[in-house]
């Protein structure tokens, strides 16, 4: 197939390597800055054409993937709507509002191609092209075999657009959220040295969960992308007010999560692009540096 990846950060790079053997386009907005380098060199060792916008990387591709962060959902989607083939689908992996999903199709249905919501429903990393993907809208049926045939483990969720991204959004008020509670529980209980026995209480609650492996899971990933996840987080609370609710939680979550990309950004844990950024094992090393920083 000829496949279009709008976002070449860590999703569209991983799905450009699963998807070898396809002729597969990218374009990232990061291409034109301090990025772009790294990107340029995965794309050359990968087999990825770049190219210059929006519209050349789309230009021809049977499948777009629109895989960027939540706040550029609607306007990736309206810089391809023009530049779509007949019939092309428009994946739309973004972590994005039901509200702004809906936008996004009136998009691309307002030009040639066939709007599909995407919500992915776990991290991708570890599940890579195979990670559960729920698809919504009246052209997901179409495409649910074609994604199949391509490796991914996708299933329809509802002809009517929404669905998918609701489910995903609900779900990330608690996973989302989970990851900033504990990083602002274990960080204070640091401060006060009782985290053993938090932790010890939390192990009698809900013994199932490693929660020493979990805390260093969520400072790894919170660090390292809590930029991307404050943005999706944004959305989660925009959907929580398009249903009728105040977020209180979800807005305090994209806070926390901003606030812990601001250090990441400011160097306190390390360069960026390095093997020792975020890569603790022990969520304690990041919580002592997030408490000894200059205030």
């Amino acid at each position: 197939m000829r496949i279009a990846l709008i976002g070449y950060g860590e999703v569209g790079r991983i799905l450009a390597e699963d998807l070898k053997g396809h002729t597969v386009t990218a374009y990232d907005l990061k291409l034109q800055g301090e990025a772009g380098q790294v990107l340029r060199a995965h794309a050359a060792v990968h087999g990825t054409a770049l190219t210059a916008s929006h519209a050349d990387a789309v230009r021809g591709a049977e499948l777009v993937i629109s895989a960027v962060t939540a706040s550029q959902a609607v306007p990736v989607a309206e810089a391809c709507a023009g530049a779509l083939a007949t019939a092309a689908f428009f994946l739309d992996f973004n972590s994005a509002s039901p509200g702004a999903k809906i936008r996004a199709a009136g998009l691309v249905h307002g030009g040639a191609g066939h709007y599909v919501e995407g919500a992915v429903m776990t991290s991708i990393p570890p599940y890579r092209i195979r990670v559960p993907l729920l698809l919504g809208g009246p052209h997901a049926m179409a495409l649910e075999p074609v994604l199949k045939g391509l490796g991914f483990d996708a299933r329809v969720a509802s002809s009517e657009l929404g669905v998918a991204s609701a489910t995903k959004m609900c779900r990330s008020v608690m996973i989302k959220g989970l990851e900033a509670m504990v990083i602002e529980s274990f960080t204070t209980a640091r401060h006060y040295g009782v985290e053993d026995a938090v932790i010890a209480s939390l192990k009698e609650t809900f013994p199932a969960i490693d929660w020493e492996k979990q805390a260093a899971y969520f400072f790894q990933r919170v660090i390292e992308h809590g930029r991307r996840r404050s943005e999706e987080v944004r959305e989660v609370a925009e959907t929580v007010r398009e249903a009728g609710l105040e977020p209180w939680s979800a807005s305090g979550t994209a806070e926390r999560q901003a606030w812990v990309a601001d250090l990441a950004d400011g160097g306190l844990f390390g360069a960026r692009g390095t093997r020792e950024f975020a890569r603790s094992t022990d969520w304690r090393v990041e919580a002592d540096r997030i408490l000894k920083r200059d205030r």
